[in-house]
C-alpha cells in the first residue's frame, strides 16, 4: 500500500483556498482584495498552527480594529453633533463590540470562507462570535492595506449602516436586553420572552437563545453562555422593532 504524500503547509493552504468561492463575500463587501491579501485575511491561527505555524489573521485583525474604530467614531461624531463624549463612546463601543462584528458577519456568510483548523471547524468554529469578530477585522485591515483608508471607511460604514442608525446609549453600556425592554414599553409591546438550550459536554458547551415579543419570534442568539446568547438575539429584536 502507498503511502499518502505529506504536502507543505503553504501547500496546503493554497488548497484550502481555492476550493473556496469567494466571489459571494467580495460582492457582500463591496471590493476587490488580491488574493494574497484575501488569503491571510481568512487564515485563522488554529488553520496556520496544525500547518507548520503558517502566517495568520491576527496583525490584519490588529489593524482592522483601529481603522473599524475610527470610522465609526468619524461617522457618530458627524451624525450626532450635541450628544456628549460620554454617549457617542458608549455608541462606539456597543456597534463595534463582539456582538455587532459577528453579527454583521453572520450577515456576510463569513463562516463558510474562514480557514479553519479541524478542531475549530469541528466545534461549531464558523459561528463562534470570537472567530467571526475576528475575521471581520483582519478583512477591514487587508482593504485599507490594499485601497487605503477611505475605502476601508467607506466598506465599513456600508456594512455598520443600520447599526449606526439604530444606536443609542445605555448606562450599561449597551445592554440589549435592557435596550429591548424599554423599546417594547415605548411602542407598547409585550415584556419579551427569552427562552434557551444548550448542546455539548459541560465544560465546553453552546447556548442558543430565543426571544419573542407578542408571540413573535424576533432574534435568536448564540454565545458560550446563555447572557451571551440573549443578549445576541435582544440586539437583533431591537434593530427589527426600530425599523418597523
Amino acid at each position: 500500500m502507498s503511502r499518502k504524500k505529506k504536502i507543505s503547509g503553504e501547500q496546503a493552504l493554497e488548497e484550502a483556498f481555492a476550493a473556496i468561492d469567494t466571489a459571494p463575500l467580495l460582492a457582500s463587501l463591496d471590493v476587490e482584495l488580491d488574493e494574497s491579501f484575501l488569503r491571510l485575511a481568512l487564515t485563522h491561527r488554529s488553520f496556520a498552527n496544525e500547518h507548520g505555524h503558517l502566517p495568520n489573521n491576527e496583525r490584519l485583525e490588529f489593524l482592522g480594529d483601529a481603522v473599524l474604530g475610527l470610522s465609526i467614531a468619524a461617522r457618530l461624531y458627524e451624525k450626532y453633533p450635541t450628544r456628549p463624549e460620554s454617549d457617542i463612546s458608549k455608541m462606539r463601543a456597543s456597534i463595534v463590540s463582539r456582538f455587532g462584528l459577528a453579527d454583521i458577519a453572520r450577515e456576510m456568510g463569513l463562516g463558510a470562507f474562514i480557514l479553519l483548523g479541524k478542531g475549530e471547524a469541528n466545534s461549531n468554529g464558523r459561528d463562534k462570535d470570537s472567530i467571526l469578530a475576528d475575521t471581520t477585522e483582519a478583512l477591514f485591515g487587508a482593504i485599507y492595506l490594499q485601497h487605503g483608508f477611505e475605502t476601508a471607511r467607506r466598506v465599513i460604514l456600508a456594512l455598520f449602516a443600520e447599526k449606526v442608525d439604530a444606536a443609542v446609549s445605555t448606562r450599561n453600556h449597551m445592554d440589549w436586553k435592557t435596550s429591548l425592554q424599554e423599546l417594547c414599553a415605548e411602542r407598547k409591546l409585550p415584556t419579551p420572552e427569552y427562552s434557551a438550550t444548550s448542546t455539548g459536554p459541560e465544560h465546553n458547551q453552546v447556548f442558543t437563545a430565543q426571544v419573542h415579543v407578542d408571540g413573535q419570534l424576533l432574534g435568536e442568539g448564540v454565545g458560550p453562555n446563555k447572557k451571551q446568547a440573549e443578549q445576541q438575539a435582544a440586539e437583533k429584536a431591537t434593530l427589527i422593532i426600530r425599523v418597523k
